[in-house]
């Protein structure tokens, strides 16, 4: 077998980890999507086999993804026998097309089909999984609001919504594809504002320009339009308000600038959660949407800029 010098061997560990790194820059740490919560402590990333085997599995609306570590340790100090939890935090559209209405792959690996607990900002789709005989009832646990994200010191001086139909900036929006915040909020905020088709022209993609040069459709907003901006790729775009609370404070040079109601849709932006029928762990489930309707928990919710929901609201309803 031939022998490598120490030096050959430090050239290819370094050419590896350039590698490694930037995959991670390409996809915008989207590996760091599916998580696997230990009991101990530990998190690992990128375990999906654990979707299969995990004491509790959730697959929830990705723009959600800064919470869940707090959220979770606390939740399995109050239930430490629930020593795996399996979390997956992309666009739900995408969840329940691709994973629970027929067999998913995510890095080419298999994925359950049955989570605990399925949640999205679209009660719709709750309903679909009603009409499959997969849920029965649901609850709305937060809420969240639209705001525009920008570089730090808003070097370009957006003022508002109203700006976006300027010609002179780069947008980075959630594509119409998979994106709730955009297919259901976003594009209804530009509509209002009479910049849909100014903005958009009408395109329906995702990873692509909707405009060449002018508006890009991330195939993952919640990770790529703030590191798109930080790239100077971008000046703009809709975000959740907790995704400029948790760039900032993870102290990445973001700024936001607010969108006044209605516009920016915080009375309709529901976030619905319910309990999958064909899951592995019904009971630790409901212990999960217990926990969900604690001050505690709406406390931890409420610290990442999500909006508590009311009490009345965090009752199990009827789909």
């Amino acid at each position: 077998m031939m022998k490598m010098s120490v030096g050959a061997l430090l050239v290819i560990a370094c050419v590896s980890l350039a590698g490694f790194a930037f995959a991670e820059t390409k996809d915008a740490g989207h590996g760091k999507d599916y998580r696997t919560f230990h009991a101990s402590g530990e998190v690992e990333f990128g375990s999906i086999e654990d979707s299969y085997t995990s004491d509790l599995v959730m697959y929830l609306a990705g723009n959600q993804f800064m919470v869940m570590q707090e959220l979770i340790t606390d939740f399995q100090k109050k239930n430490p026998d629930i020593e795996t939890v399996y979390v997956e935090t992309i666009p739900p559209g995408q969840i329940l097309k691709n994973q629970l209405l027929q067999q998913g792959e995510i890095e080419g690996q298999q994925t359950a089909m049955n989570p605990d607990i399925f949640a999205s900002v679209n009660i719709g789709h709750l309903k679909k999984l009603n009409s499959e005989g997969l849920m029965d009832e649901h609850a709305i646990y937060i809420h969240n609001k639209l705001e525009l994200m920008v570089a730090e010191g808003n070097p370009k001086n957006i003022k508002g919504p109203e700006d976006l139909g300027r010609d002179d900036l780069v947008q980075s929006h959630p594509n119409p594809l998979t994106e709730g915040i955009f297919k259901f909020y976003g594009s209804e905020m530009l509509k209002d504002l009479g910049l849909h088709e100014k903005v958009t022209a009408g395109a329906e993609c995702r990873s692509c320009w909707a405009i060449e040069g002018k508006t890009w459709f991330t195939s993952r907003h919640h990770r790529e339009t703030p590191d798109r901006i930080e790239k100077g790729e971008a000046d703009v775009g809709i975000v959740w308000t907790t995704e400029v609370v948790h760039a900032k404070a993870e102290g990445r040079p973001i700024d936001g600038v607010a969108i006044s109601a209605p516009l920016n849709k915080q009375d309709k932006v529901n976030y619905a959660i319910g309990i999958m029928k064909n899951g592995r762990n019904a009971g630790n489930a409901a212990r999960y949407l217990a926990y969900l309707a604690t001050d505690e928990a709406q406390s931890i919710y409420e610290s990442y800029g999500f909006l508590r929901a009311s009490s009345a609201e965090l009752e199990l309803k009827p789909l």
